[in-house]
């Protein structure tokens, strides 16, 4: 076994440990998905360094977004029960802080480097994707990323992730890519707004990247937008205005209804002008607190379906979509080839006809093809000399027809096919064939049947966390 496949071995077994505390319906689900990565191996559709389980963080993940100073550092710090983030006025992080659960290791800060290299975290070869942005800069991973550890509880089973404020000009280019990347990947996601400044219609791009781009998206409800540090507001002569304003801004970005809170940190809110007008803001704040806190307690329960919906969609993909595309692939490839065959050879055969035509040496050309099959000797010769040309010709024309779509593969971002249609274009293959190496009905077998497990682990977990009969369990 080579050193990386040794090395992803090492990390899926690391895995499974890990989900044999932390929940076993999911343990399963990974001897599934090496199930799929075996037929990803056979047919191409994956490298021998990679696994499907590797497209999918397995710790609920809970990201905090939002602008400079809009209390998010402050929120976490409250809701771990330690102050684990600095806080202030200004920017005090230019990271992507990665908080997570360790009993032995409380207070460590790792690099990024321990981010990049295990598949458990979100961010696993992130360094790759960044230099997909700016080329070299993957070598300073630890510049991006840090990672810190606690050993409170209200983040056991979990990761916290505390972004870089999103308005640093001077950051949004290299941190965007990480961004959109944590959204795809996040269970829930906190969007921080600052309700003492700025006002709302100035951050019209701001609001623009982090709720218009988010609405429409097939897990929008994962966000949850919330104007903190709301106690300022109550000083104001109508602080219901103000609330009002950024309603109105997050309504012109399209977020009409739902999901806006209100809320400021009573260990440091400024002193309300009257005790009416501070019981109504306490009221709304719990309230809306209650709110974020049941969500935040429900991501193991939705990363838990997450990874046993990617599993079931993983295994339909690659009957139903890649397969598909690497066939078509292969007929398109097949095509060009016999077409460049028939240019090929029939251009000869006409040019030749066309000389011996002109010149008025067809009789002698059939003549002496006739006297030289005549002798077996001399036809055995000119047969093999013929043969191996026609050959020489045709796997010189399949093999740069081959690397033209290849090529293309590449640049038009279809490199998930790149390898499986290499490997269907090696010399030894027919370009006859109709089925994709690796792909046959034992194969087709394999992935129904992991589809099939992906439906009774839903199962299981809605056994584990629903009771519609009301019968107690025991």
């Amino acid at each position: 076994m080579s050193g990386p496949e040794a090395s992803l071995l090492k990390r899926l077994e690391s895995l499974e440990q890990h989900l044999k505390k932390e929940n076993p319906v999911l343990l399963d689900a990974v001897g599934d998905f090496r199930q799929l990565d075996d037929i990803g191996y056979a047919t191409g559709l994956l490298q021998s360094d990679d696994s499907y389980s590797l497209q999918i963080p397995w710790w609920p993940l809970i990201s905090i977004l939002g602008t400079f100073s809009a209390g998010k550092s402050s929120f976490i710090n409250t809701y771990l029960g330690e102050n684990i983030q600095k806080t202030g006025n200004q920017a005090v992080d230019d990271k992507f802080t990665v908080i997570c659960y360790g009993e032995d290791s409380e207070g460590k800060v790792l690099p990024g480097l321990a981010l990049d290299a295990d598949l458990r975290f979100p961010f696993y070869k992130m360094s790759d994707e960044i230099d997909k942005v700016a080329e070299g800069e993957g070598k300073r991973i630890d510049a991006y990323l840090q990672l810190k550890v606690t050993n409170s509880p209200a983040v056991n089973g979990k990761i916290i992730i505390d972004s870089p404020g999103f308005d640093a000009d001077q950051q949004r280019t290299s941190t965007l890519r990480i961004t959109d990347h944590i959204l795809d990947l996040s269970d829930l996601v906190l969007v921080f707004f600052d309700a003492r400044h700025p006002e709302p219609g100035a951050m019209q791009d701001t609001l623009q990247h982090l709720v218009q781009s988010s609405i429409n998206r097939a897990d929008s409800n994962k966000f949850l937008y919330i104007l903190n540090q709301i106690d300022t507001a109550a000083r104001e002569d109508n602080p219901e205005e103000v609330i009002a304003a950024w309603q109105r801004a997050l309504s012109q970005c399209g977020l009409t209804a739902g999901r806006f809170y209100t809320i400021y940190n009573e260990a440091k809110a400024l002193p309300f002008p009257d005790d009416e007008t501070g019981k109504r803001f306490k009221a709304k704040r719990d309230h809306d607190l209650d709110d974020i806190m049941q969500r935040i307690s429900q991501v193991e329960v939705e990363r838990a379906y997450r990874v046993v919906g990617a599993l079931e969609k993983e295994a339909r993909a690659i009957e139903n979509t890649d397969i598909p595309a690497v066939s078509e692939l292969m007929r398109t490839w097949a095509r060009r080839v016999l077409i460049g065959d028939a240019v090929i050879f029939g251009g000869i055969a006409l040019l030749v006809l066309l000389v011996s035509l002109f010149t008025g040496s067809l009789g002698a050309l059939a003549i002496g093809v006739i006297a030289a099959f005549s002798e077996p000797t001399l036809a055995l010769v000119s047969l093999l000399v013929v043969v191996g040309a026609v050959l020489a010709v045709h796997f010189t024309l399949r093999h740069k027809v081959a690397d033209r779509m290849l090529r293309k593969l590449k640049t038009s971002g279809q490199t998930l096919y790149y390898g499986a249609f290499e490997k269907n274009t090696r010399f030894f293959r027919s370009i006859f064939r109709k089925k994709p190496t690796g792909w046959n009905e034992a194969a087709r077998r394999r992935v129904h049947e992991v589809a099939e497990h992906a439906s009774a682990y839903v199962q299981t977990l809605n056994d584990q966390f629903t009771n519609p009969s009301g019968e107690r369990k025991d």
